[in-house]
């Protein structure tokens, strides 16, 4: 599986948009780009209010990230553009954020990002300036396929980006490219240091890149008040064990923070029920599940029939499964999977696509095969 490009290839004649947040990643592709010999364009998105970031490094899209990532353009002498998104990002993304947490659910706003402002608007932006791809620095594998272009993991299992593409669809599968897909993450810090790039020691961007000091709570207190409403914390059989101040604090599977001594065993979140307000706790053996419906399934490609794998948390091993009638079916029980969390489907190394898990049957639920 050869790269899209790398050094010593010669593309000119070509033009590249590069999507550039700021940081070593999407800044060593603008560098391999561009001595290809392509024209190479560089294009940042402001996507949040840059006032209260301006001083925070390791996000991305706002305040000293665009700064850097103009640095970078100027320092390998391509343009560089950015474009006001902020508006679009708190619709799609902030919004959709705060909502599935008061609906007691638990998102994943990377790939809300992916699928609109990163991929839809970039794409866009990118076409009208009459480029022949848009570029990224995620860590994926674009390969050829009998039917057309088809999307890997990276082959640096601990840089693997995957989960968060599912999304992606096949005619954006056909302008994009990944060129950091092969590379581990030591090699591609050891080009930006050799390019001399201003960002070479800049380290990765961590947590939600729209939360500054990591305090998402008070980001969905502040859309959605209700979902920092104190209730009851209850079990199986709906018996008070104790109190919690607001649904936003717990996600299916957390053990910490429950604050309920005196229980014969350790409990866990199983489940949240926003309506009532009520936390839902019980044994690890409660948190067991057959498998998972989907909502808003996107196909890429490959067959759906036959063995797959497929991980349901972004740092989860992907694990055996079947997809029947839009149900993803564990040949053995999972633990821990919440709804508002994706479900990505695979074959070896392939993404087959996708779908947002919508809601989970327990262990000893009957599912129709």
């Amino acid at each position: 599986m050869q790269p899209d490009f790398q050094l010593g290839d010669d593309l000119s004649g070509k033009r590249i948009v590069v999507a550039m947040s700021g940081g070593v990643d999407s800044s060593v592709v603008a560098a391999l780009a561009a001595r290809t010999g392509a024209e190479t364009i560089g294009v940042t998105l402001q996507l949040y209010d840059h006032g209260a970031a301006v001083q925070r490094t390791g996000s991305c899209c706002a305040g000293q990230d665009i700064r850097d990532a103009r640095a970078v353009a100027d320092r390998l002498g391509i343009a560089h553009y950015v474009f006001d998104h902020e508006s679009r990002f708190r619709d799609s993304v902030i919004d959709q954020f705060a909502d599935d947490y008061a609906n007691g659910r638990t998102p994943i706003p990377c790939v809300q990002c992916n699928m609109g402002v990163k991929f839809t608007d970039l794409l866009s932006l990118s076409r009208e300036l009459g480029a022949d791809c848009l570029a990224t620095g995620h860590y994926v594998r674009r390969a050829m396929g009998p039917d057309g272009a088809e999307l890997h993991r990276a082959a640096d299992p601990a840089r693997d980006q995957s989960y968060f593409l599912f999304a992606t669809t096949r005619d954006q599968l056909d302008y994009l490219r990944f060129p950091l897909g092969d590379l581990p993450k030591a090699q591609v810090r050891e080009l930006a240091r050799d390019i001399a790039l201003p960002v070479a020691a800049k380290p990765d961007s961590q947590d939600i890149c729209f939360v500054p000091d990591g305090d998402y709570a008070r980001i969905v207190r502040k859309l959605r008040p209700e979902a920092g409403e104190e209730g009851a914390i209850v079990d199986l059989r709906g018996q008070q064990l104790g109190r919690h101040k607001g649904i936003i604090h717990y996600t299916v599977g957390q053990r910490r923070g429950l604050d309920i001594g005196g229980q014969a065993e350790p409990l866990y979140v199983v489940r949240i029920d926003a309506e009532a307000r009520q936390v839902v706790v019980g044994p690890k053996a409660a948190l067991a599940v057959r498998g998972v419906a989907l909502s808003d399934i996107n196909w890429i490609g490959g067959s759906r029939d036959g063995p797959l794998t497929v991980k349901v948390r972004s740092l989860a091993k992907p694990v055996p499964a079947r997809l029947v009638d839009g149900q993803v079916l564990f040949d053995r029980p999972e633990y821990g999977v919440s709804p508002g969390q994706a479900a990505v489907l695979y074959r070896d190394t392939q993404v087959l696509g996708g779908g947002w898990i919508d809601r989970t049957f327990a262990a000893q639920d009957a599912l129709a095969a």
